[in-house]
């Protein structure tokens, strides 16, 4: 086990990140920002209480999407399924879609997929707190990436949430 990012580590780069975001979509007035459906709604959240410190909160449009029945790979593994909210339009807008790991593209394959059922966004960005950059199965890059790392197929990234595993970190596994 190793450690990727430490809790303060982890806390400045949701901080950048969140920055970042507002930098090209400055006063997120044609933005919405959209979780993944469950692990990226953990640093999804964090962005966007981020956010709600830079700008008025009432401007940031914000929604959580689940993307199991969009998946190639359902007949494989077993999702359970959590529930989508997007409660708005995403037509003609700028979306940022937010995941924790970026490993294969599969899961931003479907989302883009699951994506359309709210509309058709004039441009779609994709930020991640960790792109494993070398085990990409399709050609999807992120815009925004909290820290970028080369593992091998075996290995395996762990965000961890205080609210969720008790501790706060980013780890790299070995199988």
């Amino acid at each position: 086990m190793k450690t990727i990012l430490s809790e303060q580590q982890l806390a400045l780069t949701v901080k950048r990140l969140a920055h970042q975001i507002l930098e090209n979509n400055l006063s997120l007035t044609n933005t919405v920002v959209i979780g993944l459906q469950p692990r990226g709604v953990w640093l999804s959240d964090r962005i966007v209480k981020e956010l709600t410190q830079m700008v008025d909160p009432s401007v940031i449009q914000y929604g959580k999407l689940d993307i199991t029945f969009y998946r190639d790979d359902v007949r494989k593994s077993l999702h359970i399924a959590t529930a989508t909210d997007i409660p708005f339009s995403i037509e003609n807008k700028k979306v940022v879609l937010i995941d924790d790991v970026l490993y294969t593209g599969r899961t931003i394959r479907a989302a883009l997929d699951a994506l359309l059922a709210f509309g058709r966004p004039s441009k779609v960005s994709l930020c991640v707190l960790v792109d494993r950059r070398f085990n990409r199965e399709l050609p999807i890059q992120p815009d925004y990436s909290g820290k970028t790392i080369d593992t091998i197929i075996s290995q395996k990234v762990k965000v961890n949430w205080k609210e969720r595993d008790g501790s706060e970190e980013v780890i790299l596994l070995d199988s």
